[in-house]
């Protein structure tokens, strides 16, 4: 088995590709070591002590780096604990599967005006088919949190949360992209 590794836009965080499967659906971001119980892959990597988030795609997997971390260092302890996981065919989560672990649903932080459905469904589609295929080809994903008053509020994960270009990339591009298609649309936030 070959894993491939990529850089991405945020110089902590590396996106590793075992040439297969790693979720089903969805995608699961773990930002410290007590909510990487879920996983044992997950806790592997944070018991390197070095890494600070971990970020499971479709096809990839992307590992932070704390601050001030030599990667030349780190990267080979990553393989090595990716080599073991998917040779051994050793389950991504606890318990075997994802089944009872709970994920936020796409709009429970900033709740979306009924009346605005017909938007609120522009914004996801755009998002959905225009901008997670993007971020996720940088190691990350984003998520639609609310549409309230013209704001778009989304979260970045993985590569893109923390990422020194993410406030560039929601303004000029995500920004930028809903307004055009959906006038509606004033401005995009963080949540």
């Amino acid at each position: 088995m070959f894993i491939e590794t990529e850089v991405t836009p945020n110089p902590s965080t590396l996106k590793f590709l075992p040439g297969r499967q790693v979720m089903s659906a969805g995608t699961r971001e773990f930002a410290d070591p007590e909510s990487a119980v879920a996983s044992p892959l997950a806790e592997a990597l944070f018991d390197l002590g070095d890494v600070t988030g971990v970020f499971f795609g479709q096809e990839f997997i992307s590992v932070t780096a704390a601050q001030g971390v030599d990667w030349g260092y780190l990267k080979p302890q990553v393989v090595g604990i990716l080599l073991d996981h998917f040779a051994s065919d050793a389950p991504l989560f606890a318990g075997g599967d994802a089944a009872g672990i709970a994920v936020p649903t796409d709009d429970e932080d900033f709740g979306d005006d009924p009346e605005q459905a017909d938007i609120v469904a522009q914004i996801k589609d755009l998002i959905e088919t225009r901008v997670r295929p993007a971020v996720a080809n940088d190691g990350g994903d984003i998520v639609y949190r609310g549409f309230r008053e013209g704001v778009v509020y989304l979260s970045m994960q993985g590569a893109c949360s923390g990422c020194p270009s993410s406030s560039a990339t929601l303004k000029q591009g995500i920004e930028g992209l809903l307004k055009h298609y959906v006038p509606e649309v004033v401005e995009v936030r963080a949540a």
